[in-house]
């Protein structure tokens, strides 16, 4: 009963957090425009707004649980604006799947890329559960030999009890139950060590309660933290900045203030 009365303690927290967090509902709002454009895909901003092309790989971005490619759309368009080469991975209608599975179909894009392009290395770019799906992909399943720079955007390495919310989409895939803190998932990606070679940079928003910032803090790699929240990370412009100052080629990432404010580089 203790543990039953911790669920619903906790869930009700979550529900009261939901209803009083309006900050950032402009920002909200704006992501769920762009979620709700589903997986259709409008890619003339990629060849006809670039300003010039950017040093570095080419960016693959993954969404997070139960968002589709939309959600992406307004920072693959930023980026490409910077002269980046970017391309958003989608996981059918929506992303609720085996985190392992989605790696998996990571890797064999990933392979696609290579073949097609003739490059040897790409970089990431996880949003929330997306970023579990590229940091599993990189110590699990051979992307150290692939990934040059994984960004990590609210990504919950620690877990997130928000996922209880998502529970009730347990007989349709795994990833509810795997976000959870503690998980038989997280504790197996939490003992593989981050492998060499991959620059890694976690991102956490300070006003994110799906994936609070002390949740995305990942031990061994650069953290940062922005004043913003989740939906945030996909649609501010000056996140989008930041992410594409950090896919420059060779470029360090920011260290950043006691408030989350990014130094200037």
């Amino acid at each position: 009963m203790g543990f039953l009365a911790d669920l619903r303690s906790r869930a009700v927290t979550l529900t009261k957090e939901l209803t009083a967090n309006v900050v950032d509902s402009g920002h909200a709002a704006v992501y769920l425009r762009q979620l709700l454009r589903g997986n259709r895909g409008d890619r003339a901003h990629v060849a006809g707004e670039t300003e010039r092309r950017a040093p570095g790989p080419p960016v693959l971005l993954i969404h997070g649980y139960l968002a589709t490619k939309g959600s992406l759309h307004l920072l693959e368009q930023h980026l490409a604006r910077r002269g980046h080469v970017v391309m958003s991975f989608r996981f059918g209608p929506i992303n609720l799947g085996d985190i392992r599975d989605s790696a998996g179909l990571v890797a064999r894009k990933v392979e696609s890329i290579i073949a097609q392009t003739g490059v040897s290395h790409v970089d990431i770019v996880g949003h929330s559960m997306g970023g579990l799906v590229g940091l599993y992909y990189v110590k699990r399943l051979g992307g150290r030999h692939r990934v040059r720079r994984l960004v990590l955007l609210g990504t919950p390495t620690r877990g997130t009890w928000s996922a209880l919310l998502g529970l009730v989409t347990v007989p349709l895939g795994l990833a509810s139950l795997q976000l959870l803190p503690g998980s038989p998932f997280l504790q197996e990606l939490s003992e593989t060590p981050l492998p060499e070679g991959v620059d890694v940079v976690s991102i956490g928003a300070l006003r994110d309660w799906l994936a609070p910032v002390a949740r995305t803090a990942l031990e061994g790699v650069r953290n940062i933290a922005l004043p913003t929240g989740h939906s945030g990370l996909l649609v501010d412009e000056q996140v989008a900045d930041l992410v594409a100052g950090l896919l420059r080629a060779g470029a360090p990432a920011p260290e950043a203030h006691v408030d989350g404010t990014p130094r200037p580089t």
